[in-house]
């Protein structure tokens, strides 16, 4: 059974940085992402970043520049170092994946965590 499991999420002033982890495991497949999609209350879901198992990084043009998505395969840990962070980040955040490693990961996902709240402050 695949879990993604997330923390650091919190509360931040406008223009500060949270820093977003995610440990997945009980997955067996060759090629994947993983990523983050984000919900505000009221709106879709929408990608955020992900990374794929061959190293290629796929960012949504709202964080570009602001957002890096990162892997640790020593600590079988995801990434998302969030700077510059504005009221509209404020959702909350899920760890996602996808058996592909393409950019369609910024647009689909198979499983998904529990999620973990970002508000950021004006």
């Amino acid at each position: 059974e695949v879990q993604l499991v997330e923390s650091g999420g919190g509360l931040v002033q406008a223009g500060g940085s949270l820093r977003l982890s995610c440990a997945p495991s009980g997955f067996t497949f060759d090629d994947y992402a993983i990523g983050w999609f984000r919900q505000a209350p009221g709106k879709e879901r929408e990608g955020v970043s992900c990374i794929a198992s061959d190293g290629d990084t796929f960012y949504a043009n709202s964080v570009k520049g602001r957002f890096t998505i990162s892997s640790d395969n020593a600590k079988n840990t995801v990434y998302l170092q969030m700077n510059s962070l504005k009221p509209e980040d404020t959702a909350v955040y899920y760890c996602t994946m996808l058996p592909v490693v393409t950019a369609v990961c910024l647009y689909e996902y198979d499983y998904s965590g529990q999620g973990t709240q970002v508000t950021v402050s004006s």
